[in-house]
């Protein structure tokens, strides 16, 4: 299973926010780039990027953040948060993206998902993100009647390089993930799913390893703040 660090980019700066509210911030880094060195240094093998305030305008506001981040580090990055035009998603892949992640426009507009997962096979994700099993859009701002479900199934025959699921309700709360709905996701579709939101120790990870059907495991707050060893963590992942 995959470790992805999370990166979240609001007015330039590496953050966190509290179940997606934007005025619950925290500021863990005031340089992004240096923060994905860190990460780089410390043998972690992806960056999970998000333009916070791109999810919100519905497009790129922290493009020099991420092309900074981009040119400081050779990993393999995914980015999501104000994506939603074919042209925005290939200027992030000639930029040198590894993955884009569609959200709003995953439940808005799936058409351009599939089109763009055959223009660029393996480098579109779907990020969907959810409050009690329905999808949230629009930076998590609007909720949909959307089934988490519903959604990642409609997208079994397009492409999609992985699902990306987020409890927001776990959300940089501490509180451990949401296992057991993950992994019944993970179960239900053949894509490969990876668990954000509210990631907070190496039990958590493991849990979610052990499980034996997710793929990958996001983390921001926690190695902020210490609570994940993260030297440790990739250790016991790739045991």
């Amino acid at each position: 299973m995959i470790l992805y660090p999370a990166i979240d980019l609001k007015d330039g700066q590496a953050v966190r926010l509290l179940r997606g509210e934007m005025e619950k911030a925290t500021v863990f880094n005031d340089d992004p780039a240096a923060q994905a060195r860190a990460f780089a240094d410390a043998g972690c093998d992806w960056l999970h990027l998000v333009d916070l305030n791109g999810a919100f305008a519905g497009q790129p506001v922290n493009a020099a953040a991420v092309e900074a981040i981009l040119a400081a580090t050779h990993l393999p990055a995914q980015l999501g948060g104000g994506i939603r035009d074919m042209a925005t998603i290939e200027a992030w892949l000639k930029k040198g993206l590894a993955r884009v992640i569609l959200g709003t426009v995953a439940v808005e507009n799936p058409a351009l998902v599939r089109e763009a997962a055959r223009a660029f096979p393996g480098q579109v994700a779907v990020g969907i993100d959810a409050r009690d099993g329905r999808v949230a859009t629009k930076g998590w701002a609007q909720e949909t009647d959307v089934m988490v479900t519903d959604l990642a199934r409609s997208f079994e025959d397009a492409g999609v390089a992985a699902i990306i699921y987020t409890d927001i309700n776990r959300d940089g709360a501490m509180q451990g993930p949401n296992i057991p709905a993950t992994e019944a996701l993970a179960r239900a579709v053949s894509i490969p799913v990876i668990a954000s939101g509210g990631v907070s120790s190496l039990g958590d990870l493991i849990a979610l390893r052990d499980t034996g059907v997710i793929a990958g495991a996001i983390s921001g707050r926690a190695l902020y703040d210490g609570a994940i060893d993260l030297t440790q963590a990739l250790a016991a992942l790739r045991a």
